[in-house]
């Protein structure tokens, strides 16, 4: 894949993360006044909510680092090269997932292994 592209791929994820993290719900602090004044079923949807986010937060948050070790692997010109094996990873899986760090073989038997 060329750098021009790699770089419009990744931008485009950097934006998509930063956008989806500045919609997640604010941080609910259980003790707030607001609390007193909601019913028990209000504050348990606010809960579940910030359990949703809360994951959700986390996982935007790994993609971000991973997006941000993606474009420090374009600047050393190691992108598009897995990190496991340095085997090139098909431009149709970085396509996909421009900040994927290993083939989908190696990232799937990365995953079973328990990472």
């Amino acid at each position: 894949m060329d750098e021009q592209r790699a770089r419009e791929l990744l931008a485009r994820e950097r934006a998509r993360i930063e956008h989806e993290l500045s919609e997640l719900a604010p941080e609910f602090d259980p003790d707030s006044a607001d609390v007193l004044t909601e019913t028990e079923q209000e504050v348990d949807e606010h809960l579940y909510d910030k359990e949703r986010d809360v994951g959700r937060r986390s996982e935007l948050r790994e993609e971000l680092a991973a997006v941000e070790r993606a474009e420090q692997r374009l600047a050393e010109g190691t992108y598009g090269l897995s990190v496991e094996s340095g085997q090139p990873i098909p431009d149709g899986r970085l396509e996909l997932i421009p900040y994927a760090e290993r083939t989908a073989e190696e990232q799937s038997r990365y995953e079973r292994l328990g990472r």
